[in-house]
């Protein structure tokens, strides 16, 4: 455990953690297309940053949870601000952000209540 007793590791914060990363990949892939029709943003630009988001969400939730891989905790919220920030793209990304941050501030309050607590003995 971590000083703030939050786990870094383990199954409960792999399963709740990366199940939140691969649904926010999905969303992201689907605004895309929105930007592009809708928001008339430049095709490079709505793919690139969108693109870039989802693969990285991807990427971290293979990783969350892993032995030695606490850093992806970190990683991950990053990329809820940045999911957030992706916003100025495509406006109904604030709320999706958002939506999916405190999934993702729920995912780890959730792993750290299921983990066991080790013996102090």
């Amino acid at each position: 455990m971590s000083g703030l007793d939050i786990p870094v590791e383990g199954k409960s914060i792999r399963q709740l953690c990366g199940i939140v990363l691969v649904f926010e990949a999905i969303v992201i892939g689907l605004a895309i297309p929105v930007a592009i029709v809708l928001e008339h943003t430049n095709h490079g630009l709505a793919a690139g940053i969108g693109g870039a988001l989802a693969v990285c969400a991807i990427l971290i939730s293979g990783v969350v949870g892993r032995p030695r891989m606490g850093w992806a905790l970190l990683a991950g919220t990053i990329l809820q601000l940045l999911v957030i920030a992706y916003g100025v793209v495509v406006p109904a990304m604030y709320a999706l952000g958002a939506i999916f941050a405190a999934l993702w501030v729920t995912g780890i309050w959730l792993a750290r209540r299921v983990t066991p607590r080790p013996d102090p003995s």
